[in-house]
């Protein structure tokens, strides 16, 4: 018997396969194509060499602890405890599952606001839990009157990812004052914030729940390095939580994975002191205006994208196809790959949405574009 037997080959694995085999321009996966900045392969060239290679700390090696809580508390003005609110994960990931599995216990509902990231459902089926499903707005905005109805007695958590993939949406000060409200009468609920696209906001700041008085100390928050510093490949993030939490989720994750690569730890840990995230989101804000003002003379209908490195565009005017089904011939006739909306949906929701990654160079943003400006 499956724990989980409605779970295929991921929608990412399966169209960026279909890229490979129609030499298409990959735009699907989110994850750059572009080098890594000089002054981190300085350093990890230097470092190589150094005694690193052995385990660290379960909960995460001191020196990389020790400037997240540096960055936390410069960013978001919270000061948290290295020793008993902090853990290095395997990415974010790995950080969300630890923490699903260490809080939910059987039969206990999680709330996941859909289109959702989907590592959320089957790490709650794993646990044991029941997820409950629910749709944000027409516009990716959170919809509380469904967040609050959605609510019982059984109700363990509710996951948020802000900023949003696939969408680029980000929650405004007043949508955190609507949870705020909502969670003040069921104050046994807690909060998985998945804030992986932290450093990648545009128009908009990030609102991090680490600012949040009233729902920090009752929340688990994921971060990435992979994402912020893309660095996809090397699985290195991290989750704060109160100790109550953190105390639990520890318990899992040292027979999960015990401790993070050791290599990646050290290597972060000094490049933290000379990179500057501000950049990072500028860089990106540029990406996504170069691809912007291309396809904007195409007939995708292009949404706002307020954060993350993704872009969602409708393409009602172009094809009556669900969006599956036009994804595909994107990469076979077009060579193009994207990821249809749907498949974050629990119902498959298709309002013939597409989500381009614009974490690329500028020419294969330009090379993608000019073919979409062409259907």
């Amino acid at each position: 018997m499956s724990k989980l037997p409605n779970t295929s080959t991921s929608i990412f694995s399966v169209m960026s396969q279909m890229a490979n085999q129609h030499n298409a321009i990959n735009l699907s996966q989110g994850f750059p194509n572009f080098p890594v900045d000089k002054r981190l392969l300085e350093i990890s060239e230097r470092l190589l060499s150094e005694n690193i290679h052995q385990y660290t700390p379960m909960v995460g090696l001191p020196s990389l602890l020790e400037k997240i809580a540096v960055l936390t508390q410069k960013n978001y003005r919270r000061k948290i405890n290295t020793s008993s609110e902090l853990l290095i994960t395997t990415g974010a990931t790995q950080g969300i599952y630890t923490a699903i599995n260490a809080l939910v216990e059987n039969g206990e509902e999680v709330i996941i606001l859909d289109p959702s990231y989907d590592s959320y459902e089957p790490s709650v089926l794993v646990a044991g839990g029941k997820p409950v499903r629910i749709s944000l707005n027409d516009d990716y905005s959170p919809n509380f009157n469904r967040i609050e109805s959605a609510i019982t007695s059984k109700t363990k958590l509710i996951v948020v990812n802000n900023p949003h993939n696939p969408t680029g949406k980000i929650w405004s000060e007043n949508d955190y004052e609507n949870l705020e409200s909502i969670l003040d009468k069921h104050p046994n609920v807690i909060l998985l914030s998945d804030e992986v696209y932290e450093y990648i906001s545009f128009k908009h700041s990030h609102i991090s729940v680490n600012s949040r008085p009233k729902l920090k100390d009752r929340s688990v928050i994921a971060s990435s390095f992979g994402k912020s510093l893309h660095v996809t490949g090397w699985k290195v993030g991290y989750l704060i939580a109160p100790e109550r939490l953190m105390k639990e989720i520890k318990k899992v994750h040292q027979f999960l994975v015990f401790s993070v690569n050791s290599i990646s730890q050290n290597i972060i840990a000094e490049y933290l002191d000379v990179v500057d995230f501000n950049e990072v989101a500028k860089m990106y804000a540029k990406k996504k205006a170069l691809f912007q003002n291309i396809i904007k003379e195409s007939r995708f209908e292009v949404l706002p994208s307020e954060g993350t490195y993704f872009q969602v565009v409708n393409y009602s005017e172009i094809s009556n196809k669900n969006d599956i089904d036009f994804a595909r011939e994107l990469i076979i006739k077009y060579g193009v790959a994207v990821i249809p909306i749907s498949v974050f949906y629990k119902d498959a929701t298709d309002k013939r949405m597409l989500r381009f990654c614009f974490a690329k160079t500028d020419e294969t943003l330009l090379a993608a574009a000019e073919k979409l400006v062409e259907i």
